[in-house]
């Protein structure tokens, strides 16, 4: 990972729709959501729905899969887990203790069945 891409990737999360878009198909995991079932949650129209889709996957953040006449979002958790640790690691800069709280905060989703990796 590195700042171009870092910065890519956090600017197609900086608009609302596409941030619960994101949102949605990291909770759908492993399964993955059709994009019209996305749109359909998030009360937006497809054809809307698949250009946020579409930035949403050249960053990096979800793939697609075609199934029949779907297209089925899954959220690319290890590019996600890569974005994390980056800015972990360069924000830290060889400093444990300033991330150990971000860690520990994030300790209790994982192991509460949450998607952590």
């Amino acid at each position: 990972m590195d700042s171009s891409t870092t910065c890519n990737t956090l600017a197609a999360l900086a608009q609302p729709t596409r941030l619960e878009a994101f949102r949605e198909v990291v909770r759908s995991e492993p399964h993955g959501l059709p994009a019209g079932e996305i749109a359909r949650r998030l009360n937006v129209p497809q054809n809307t729905m698949s250009a946020h889709l579409a930035i949403l996957s050249r960053a990096g953040l979800i793939t697609a899969e075609r199934q029949s006449r779907s297209i089925i979002y899954r959220a690319d958790l290890a590019a996600v887990r890569g974005l994390v640790v980056y800015l972990l690691r360069d924000c830290c800069a060889g400093r444990p203790e300033l991330c150990a709280p971000v860690i520990e905060a994030l300790a209790p989703c994982c192991a509460e069945g949450g998607v952590c990796g």
